[in-house]
C-alpha cells in the first residue's frame, strides 16, 4: 500500500514508526499552536462532531490511539466515560498532553501511555470504543494496525477515525492542494525546528486512501456498518465503523 511507504525522513535504515516518533518529539512544543494556526482552529469542531457520534453508544472504556497532546481524549471526557486510555509512540507529545490533563483535573479519567497501534497488547474485546484523530496516516502498516484495533474492540464496539481527506470540488481541491503543498510546509519551516515535518504532512495526506477507498480498507479488515462523513468541504472526513 502506497501509504505505508511514505515516511517523514525517507531514511530506509529507520522504520517509519521510529521516524514518526522522532518527528513528533521534535515538534511537540509547538504542535498545538501550529495546529490551530494551520487549521484556523477548525479541527476542534471536527473532534466535537466525532464525540457527538460516540456519545450515542455511551462507551465506558475508550482507547484514544495516536493521542498526541490528548485533545481527542480530553474531548471524549465530555461524555463521561469511566476511563480513557490514550496511547502514542511520541513521549514528547504525551508530556504536553499530561500537562493539559492535569490542568483540567482529568488525571483520574484519562491515562496516557506509550503504545503502537500495530502491537498493542490489550486483551481481546476490551474497549467499548476506539478513536483515532489524524493518526492512521502515521501507522507503519495501515492494515496491521486496523486489524489489531479490531481485535481489542468489543463486539458491537465503535471505531471512529478523524483524518485529513481530499475535496472533490475542483476549486476547493485546487486551493487545498496549494495550501497543503506550499503554505503548510512554509509555515512549518518558519515555526518548527523540523523542516520535514509539515512536508511529510502533505505527502502522507496525498498517499492515504480517502473517503470510500478507506471505507473499503475498513471493510476488508472485517469492520461492519462502515461509513464516512465529509467535513469542511471534504478537507477532512470522519470514518465510523463497528465490530
Amino acid at each position: 500500500m502506497l501509504h505505508d511507504s511514505v515516511t517523514p525522513y525517507q531514511n530506509k535504515d529507520v522504520e517509519k514508526k521510529e521516524q514518526v516518533a522522532q518527528m513528533f518529539d521534535t515538534i511537540a512544543n509547538r504542535y498545538d499552536a501550529l495546529n490551530s494556526v494551520l487549521s484556523l482552529g477548525i479541527h476542534k469542531a471536527w473532534r466535537k462532531k466525532c464525540v457527538a457520534i460516540l456519545a450515542e453508544t455511551k462507551p465506558a472504556l475508550i482507547l484514544d490511539v495516536a493521542t498526541g497532546t490528548a485533545d481527542f481524549a480530553i474531548e471524549c471526557s465530555s461524555i463521561n466515560p469511566k476511563k480513557i486510555i490514550g496511547v502514542d509512540i511520541s513521549e514528547g507529545m504525551m508530556k504536553f498532553g499530561r500537562e493539559k490533563i492535569s490542568h483540567l483535573n482529568l488525571s483520574e479519567t484519562i491515562e496516557l501511555t506509550y503504545g503502537n497501534a500495530e502491537i498493542l497488547s490489550y486483551n481481546d474485546n476490551e474497549f467499548d470504543a476506539i478513536v483515532v484523530g489524524f493518526g492512521v496516516r502515521n501507522f507503519q502498516n495501515l492494515e496491521k494496525g486496523l486489524t489489531n484495533l479490531y481485535r481489542i474492540l468489543k463486539p458491537g464496539g465503535q471505531l471512529i477515525i478523524l483524518e485529513f481527506s481530499y475535496p472533490t470540488n475542483f476549486f476547493v481541491k485546487a486551493f487545498y492542494t496549494f495550501y497543503l503543498s506550499v503554505i503548510t510546509p512554509l509555515i512549518g519551516r518558519l515555526f518548527s525546528k523540523d523542516k520535514r515535518a509539515y512536508s511529510y504532512l502533505a505527502e502522507s495526506v496525498k498517499a492515504f486512501p480517502h473517503n470510500q477507498s478507506f471505507v473499503d480498507v475498513l471493510n476488508k479488515n472485517n469492520y461492519q456498518t462502515t461509513y464516512f462523513k465529509k467535513v469542511c468541504f471534504g478537507v477532512a472526513a470522519i470514518y465510523v465503523a463497528k465490530k
